[in-house]
């Protein structure tokens, strides 16, 4: 059975009506974003390296890998959303060993982070609309999707891996914040 992916389906509303996100919420998630960020870092700051490369049976193996695979997909992302520099590596599987040091990464991890919640006080509500077309490695062709769609994807992608990283990380007897909104401290 071919995916809707693949066949070229997509769902975006009808023209003329709204995004289904508003800037508002890109503002939410990008300090949630960042919160998130501390939390995971500070805890996996408490590993050793041994322990931060451990295999772990995620789905990119270690806590490490993990860290390494969000700093890209949110480098790609912000890349395609707001022009930013494109990722030192070009793939999904060389997004795991991108960086050698967690120190380097993490503070690639905070500048990035920066940028996101920059970018999303800037943010126009007509940013959200339209299509973002671009040449998908992972797929090798060219995607168009709705650039709201593909603003809420990042977001969610970071919840996605965090959620990963933060059950290794109490696998491993490290404590990481709690992960609810609600809990999340004020601005």
């Amino acid at each position: 059975m071919v995916s809707p992916q693949r066949r070229g389906t997509v769902i975006r509303p009808k023209t003329g009506e709204p995004t289904l996100i508003t800037p508002a919420y890109v503002q939410l998630m990008a300090r949630y974003n960042t919160w998130q960020n501390r939390s995971i870092y500070a805890a996996a700051g408490g590993l050793s390296d041994v322990e931060r490369r451990r295999e772990r049976g995620a789905f990119f193996g270690s806590i490490h890998a993990t860290l390494s695979h969000l700093v890209f997909g949110d480098q790609i992302w912000m890349h395609r959303f707001a022009g930013t520099p494109a990722p030192r590596v070009k793939s999904i599987a060389e997004s795991t060993t991108a960086f050698e040091h967690f120190d380097d990464m993490a503070a690639e991890r905070v500048a990035l982070d920066r940028v996101i919640e920059t970018w999303a006080i800037e943010l126009q509500a007509n940013a959200l609309g339209g299509d973002l077309t671009w040449f998908s490695g992972a797929m090798q062709c060219d995607v168009t999707r709705p650039r709201w769609a593909l603003v809420a994807h990042m977001f969610n992608h970071q919840t996605h891996h965090r959620g990963q990283v933060h059950a290794m990380l109490t696998a491993a007897g490290a404590e990481p914040e709690a992960t609810d909104i609600p809990f999340m401290p004020g601005p």
